[in-house]
């Protein structure tokens, strides 16, 4: 199975640019039609989050009109910039964004690698953090399935990234997450969002990971006192390919045009 993985979207409404530089929407419009492209075509795409900018619904309608090329199924979750009932009001017809009750939190398994969904949202907060009940929901969730290989997918990530203006607005309550995490070894990965950035860390006896923007990137800046700014390094999602034998591996795909491909080998004979 390949699952795509797409994050931190940021739409803002009629296609307006974000901190009146970023294009999100075309950002966006590029990566669709990349994923569409592949060579080996995702199974499916989980979005990880901050899908759009403020919450308005005017955002999740022109967000829909976006997302309405992919040729896969695909599956959305909140970020801080997002509000969930505006959310399921503009996709009425993803039922499993009304599994969660108040929260937007639902298992998929309908494909080889099971999708579970957490939402670490803290209403009109940066920051994030996991209720108590969803992590009774995640513990029996995972124990009716143990050998099924599973993602759990959530925008903040459970680590400290080094970046010090995101980690003072990460995950409020991580050692909680890791406890149920590492009773339950079929847990692949935990695939987040919210840095914009690709980086990595053990966790709970598996990887946490992080995915890049698909529009603009965090500054790397592995300070404390890490100013809030942001770069326009090239844009990517991630695939994350299972198999049995192999388990998770994911790989980042940059969003663009670019020279290539060229042979290594003209022949037998290794190009100078």
């Amino acid at each position: 199975m390949i699952l795509c993985q797409i994050s931190d979207l940021h739409i803002k409404a009629h296609g307006k640019k974000s901190y009146r530089i970023v294009d999100t929407a075309e950002s966006l419009r590029r990566c669709v039609a990349q994923v569409n492209q592949l060579r080996q075509r995702p199974d499916a795409v989980v979005l990880t989050g901050d899908l759009v900018d403020f919450g308005l619904p005017e955002e999740y309608a022109f967000l829909r009109q976006l997302l309405q090329p992919l040729s896969m199924p695909f599956y959305l979750l909140p970020g801080n910039h997002d509000e969930r009932e505006a959310l399921r009001a503009a996709f009425p017809d993803h039922a499993y964004l009304q599994q969660g009750g108040e929260r937007i939190e639902y298992v998929i398994d309908d494909h080889p690698l099971r999708i579970v969904a957490l939402d670490s949202v803290i209403p009109r907060a940066s920051s994030g953090a996991l209720a108590p009940a969803s992590l009774i929901w995640l513990d029996r969730v995972l124990q009716m399935q143990p050998d099924q290989p599973t993602v759990v997918v959530m925008h903040h990530p459970p680590f400290n990234t080094g970046i010090g203006h995101m980690d003072k607005i990460g995950l409020e309550n991580p050692q909680a997450l890791a406890d149920v995490v590492r009773r339950h070894p079929q847990v692949e990965r935990v695939l987040c969002g919210h840095l914009h950035r690709s980086i990595q860390a053990r966790f709970g006896g598996t990887i946490a990971s992080t995915c890049p923007g698909v529009a603009h990137q965090v500054m790397l800046d592995l300070s404390p006192q890490a100013a809030s700014q942001f770069a326009m390094e090239p844009p990517a999602f991630q695939l994350h390919l299972w198999d049995a034998q192999s388990g998770l591996i994911s790989h980042t795909a940059y969003i663009g045009e670019f020279d290539g491909p060229y042979p290594f080998y003209d022949g037998d004979e290794l190009i100078d």
